[in-house]
């Protein structure tokens, strides 16, 4: 408690707020304290984040065992959401863009790319009809009343 009011009082608060939305968050703590609940051995969690200043962007990309991959995305996709939702916020509050990747284990296959090129390699391929099989087609007669 101070007697003399006429002196103006630091206030915390502010001070914290100015410094808040000049430094980044940390998102690799952040990102571990999303995903490590899912996963069934943590301490196979890689996480690798790079921060362009000059364009305001944050790369994240992240790795784990493939046999988590369903509980990290969870039913179609909700718990990636959500994390994606929460990281995206924290940037948006240190006035930056973030995009996140996700790969699998080390061994060769699906598992070594990011989550977009997995879903693109999902899509079934488009059926094609033979044309050298001569089907008869049914015939559509009209109707009459």
């Amino acid at each position: 408690m101070f007697l003399n009011r006429s002196v103006p009082q630091p206030q915390p608060h502010l001070n914290a707020r100015i410094e808040s939305l000049t430094a980044s968050p940390d998102y690799v703590g952040l990102v571990k304290f999303l995903m490590q609940p899912f996963l069934e051995s943590p301490e196979t969690l890689s996480i690798d984040c790079e921060i362009s200043h000059t364009l305001k962007r944050v790369w994240i990309r992240i790795a784990f065992e493939s046999k988590d991959k369903g509980k990290v995305f969870g039913r179609g996709g909700r718990n990636i959401q959500a994390i994606r939702t929460v990281i995206a916020a924290a940037a948006e509050f240190a006035g930056q863009s973030v995009y996140l990747d996700m790969y699998g284990s080390n061994s060769l296959g699906r598992e070594g790319m990011s989550s977009d090129d997995d879903q693109q390699e999902q899509l079934p391929e488009p059926k094609t009809r033979d044309r050298t099989v001569n089907i008869p087609r049914p015939v559509v007669k009209p109707r009459t009343r």
